[in-house]
């Protein structure tokens, strides 16, 4: 994990060139709407995605989480498949229904039965490299995302030149990030972690909530600003210095939003001593969304250090598939 960490930048590059030579049919028109479905490390990329593409898509981009799909789904529909393995069971299935309403349907995979389903439906696909955790391959799910998008006429920020840039950017401060998400990680030992964001950004709070959670075994929860400000903030009458924070943040962020995120940093600190004010680094809204990524990475894997937990162990998983086989 710490060798797949390291190559995020390369990852990056790579997803780029996969994403250039794919061969994706136009359909043809323009989708009236697009729902992305993936869960886990393969769908938290189209959380991202979406957020980065609020500012320039003129039509609605939702994300699923399930086995079911809004009944708005119809001909009109783009409907982007997320699964690393090719078997999630919960997109497989949610996959099937985009297609029988009608769905335009696309997929990215590494194999299984998603990959065989496009290649009889002659669905557009990008098959990215397998053998690895999903969590550690958002690069790939990430980029082709982007890819497909832009192959459907919707409008999207100047990806590839920003993501090009951005591996270059996180690979020269490579060693950089690595130094302040272990002083991140030290700051934090034993604490239950709590992490907000800014507008723009709650997709990569979830992400770092993710990496907390599989990779260093600890539990905690992420909220976005301003939401949080109408009932959680109440909550922390509740709080302790048991509980640390961090509220990822960024130059671009709505002004009300900047003050807001002053001001609750100044609330939780008469709570906990353990608050950390982070803002993204990058010259690009991708590439400041990208280097809070990279460095939610490394504090997961230095947290895992200190934690003494096994960073690629996911047995409780794995166990609770093979329980749900019993009820095929």
């Amino acid at each position: 994990m710490k060798d797949l960490i390291q190559d995020f930048p390369k990852h990056l590059k790579d997803a780029l060139s996969i994403a250039e030579n794919a061969q994706l049919r136009s359909q043809g028109m323009r989708p009236a709407n697009i729902l992305i479905t993936g869960l886990g490390g393969s769908g938290i990329g189209a959380t991202i995605v979406k957020d980065l593409c609020e500012s320039t898509a003129r039509l609605p981009i939702a994300i699923n989480k399930g086995y079911s799909v809004p009944h708005w789904v119809g001909a009109e529909t783009l409907m982007i498949a997320s699964s690393y393995s090719g078997n999630t069971e919960e997109t497989l299935e949610a996959s099937q229904k985009g297609l029988e309403y009608g769905a335009m349907m696309a997929a990215i995979t590494s194999g299984g039965t998603l990959k065989q389903l496009c290649e009889e439906r002659g669905l557009n696909h990008i098959v990215i490299p397998s053998g690895n955790p999903p969590r550690s391959m958002l690069g790939y799910s990430f980029v082709q995302l982007f890819r497909i998008l832009s192959n459907y006429d919707v409008q999207t920020p100047d990806w590839a030149t920003d993501i090009d840039a951005a591996a270059d950017f996180l690979a020269a401060q490579q060693e950089e990030i690595k130094a302040e998400a272990k002083k991140l990680a030290k700051a934090v030992e034993g604490k239950l972690l709590v992490t907000y964001a800014t507008n723009g950004l709650a997709g990569v709070a979830t992400r770092w909530r993710q990496q907390y959670n599989e990779n260093a075994k600890i539990l905690g929860w992420d909220a976005s600003i301003p939401e949080m400000n109408h009932n959680e903030l109440v909550g922390w009458a509740g709080g302790s210095d048991e509980i640390a924070v961090f509220i990822l943040r960024s130059e671009t962020e709505h002004d009300r939003n900047s003050i807001r995120a002053n001001k609750v940093a100044e609330i939780l600190s008469e709570k906990t001593p353990h608050v950390h004010s982070i803002t993204a680094k990058g010259d690009t809204e991708i590439a400041r969304v990208l280097s809070l990524i990279h460095l939610g990475d490394w504090l997961s894997y230095y947290l895992s250090v200190q934690n003494g937990a096994d960073i690629m162990d996911i047995d409780v998983i794995e166990s609770l598939k093979e329980h749900l086989k019993s009820f095929s």
